[in-house]
């Protein structure tokens, strides 16, 4: 799904006008009514519904929503914000209309006017929409408090009022709505940490827009799909062998940390690399030939870290890092990699700390390089950030600059590519937020990419998969159980979810 920016979504509306029968009033009606029946089938006919309108077009479409409701039943009062001056033509039209069945219309002009809201009451939030552009002041402020402070469920519509669709809302005053009802795709500020607070569940709802406009106009975030995953996987083929599926390396673990070593090792062979051998310290010997006895070992002399990196063979994919530890000598590893120039490269974890602590080895990564961060390890490697739409940026911003790839790990990972592009990934749950799903990442990272030199390709599948992966173990075992070993062994059941649509339910 492409996330499109408060102008293009203004332009798709206007596109729609301009290639369908239908007019921008029209268009709203569309609107409200796929609001209207979605609190059908949600809102007890009992309750009385409050809406708050603005004076523009989210304005209007609560007054259309108001008239639908009153016509299926429901007790509503409506209480119009801002001045006359200010309201536009689609919104007049409606309030036109709502006048001829009710006189419930109450405008507020001063604070003193806001109304007591009920414990028992649901409140609408038709404010303001997508296009606002700057933080709320004055009345429009006040008011998003007073609703606030009333502690009773709140329906955003499109937007809660005072979120930005495109840049960030720190600090502002917004709406904290139970429920948000958006028009035709999801806004790219859903996506965000920042605003979970906000937006509650989000329900997207299809109003018709001309598909014409989607098809044509590139955006540069875009949430992935199943459908769009599904197009990476491709089956075996009879006769291949071991050899067929690449052979990779990982340069993992120390005294204390083989937890990490085994974890990645068992992923990748899970993501069906056709061999794996781990470079790893003496001490994880017993441990990765006996926990996973499909992949070899090469040991570094020293029993409890890394010092040295001695490759055996040219593999097709590697990745570095995972429990790595934090020594002196492990740069001295990662220069060794370095200097190889592996044409298929995943750094993670202490791989990371190791980069951001020796920034002159950016220079040394090799394109197409994948870089697996959390938020702190980005902001390590590439600076702070003052909210979460300036890190999106810097992450892409330094994807296209270093031709690398960076996955930034969280609830909706983000995936800055060399072209400039970003993808959100929908897979996951807050269950996976637990040691080691990050070493577990990087394994099946490791395993696509010894098999597929795509990078892009990998890095999509991958995420997505070890999300869905992640989500399928958490229905199963709950979140609050979730271990990254869990991951793996869903792995299996994740590749059939795609391969066939089996959701195991």
């Amino acid at each position: 799904m492409k996330l499109f920016t408060a102008a293009q979504i203004k332009a798709w509306d206007q596109y729609t006008v301009q290639h369908e029968p239908v007019n921008s009033a029209e268009l709203m009606e569309r609107a409200a009514t796929s609001c209207c029946q979605w609190m059908a089938a949600n809102i007890p006919s009992h309750k009385q519904i409050v809406i708050f309108c603005g004076p523009g077009n989210n304005g209007g479409d609560g007054l259309a929503i108001a008239r639908m409701l009153i016509q299926k039943g429901y007790r509503v009062q409506i209480y119009l914000s801002g001045n006359n001056t200010t309201r536009s033509g689609d919104f007049l039209i409606n309030l036109e209309r709502l006048q001829a069945i009710t006189n419930r219309i109450e405008l507020l002009e001063e604070e003193s006017l806001f109304p007591v809201i009920r414990s028992s009451d649901i409140v609408i939030d038709a404010l303001f929409g997508y296009g606002l552009n700057r933080p709320l002041e004055g009345l429009s402020q006040q008011l998003v408090h007073h609703i606030n402070s009333s502690g009773v469920p709140v329906i955003a519509i499109d937007m809660p009022s005072g979120l930005f669709t495109d840049k960030s809302s720190k600090g502002g005053t917004v709406i904290h709505a139970v429920h948000t009802l958006t028009f035709q795709v999801l806004k790219p500020a859903f996506l965000l940490a920042e605003n979970a607070a906000y937006t509650g569940n989000i329900e997207v709802m299809d109003i018709g827009l001309h598909p014409g406009y989607y098809n044509e106009t590139p955006a540069d975030y875009e949430l992935l799909d199943e459908a769009h995953i599904r197009t990476f996987i491709q089956p075996r083929k009879r006769f291949s062998h071991k050899g067929t599926y690449g052979n990779a390396a990982l340069i993992a673990g120390s005294y204390g940390m083989m937890g990490a070593a085994v974890l990645s090792a068992r992923a990748g062979m899970r993501s069906g690399a056709g061999k794996l051998t781990c470079y790893i310290p003496s001490c994880g010997y017993p441990v990765l030939q006996t926990a996973v006895p499909e992949v070899m070992c090469v040991t570094d002399p020293h029993e409890k870290y890394h010092t040295s990196l001695t490759l055996q063979h040219n593999y097709d994919a590697y990745a570095i890092g995972p429990g790595l530890g934090q020594y002196e000598s492990g740069t001295t590893v990662l220069k060794t990699l370095l200097s190889k120039k592996p044409e298929r490269l995943i750094i993670d974890a202490d791989g990371l700390n190791i980069l951001s602590d020796t920034p002159q080895l950016f220079a040394a990564l090799p394109p197409n390089t994948i870089l697996t961060p959390h938020p702190k390890e980005f902001e390590k490697l590439f600076g702070p950030s003052v909210n979460d739409f300036e890190r999106l940026e810097l992450a892409r911003q330094k994807a296209k600059a270093l031709h690398i790839y960076i996955v930034l790990k969280g609830h909706y990972s983000f995936i800055a590519t060399p072209g400039g592009k970003g993808y959100f990934s929908p897979t996951g749950n807050p269950g996976m937020a637990t040691a080691g799903s990050g070493d577990v990442l990087t394994g099946i990272l490791l395993g696509l990419y010894a098999q597929n030199g795509n990078t892009e390709q990998v890095v999509l599948t991958g995420v997505y998969l070890h999300g869905l992966a992640g989500d399928i173990a958490a229905r199963i075992q709950s979140e609050e159980a979730l271990l990254a070993g869990d991951i793996i062994e869903y792995i299996p059941r994740a590749f059939i979810r795609l391969k066939t649509g089996d959701n195991f339910s």
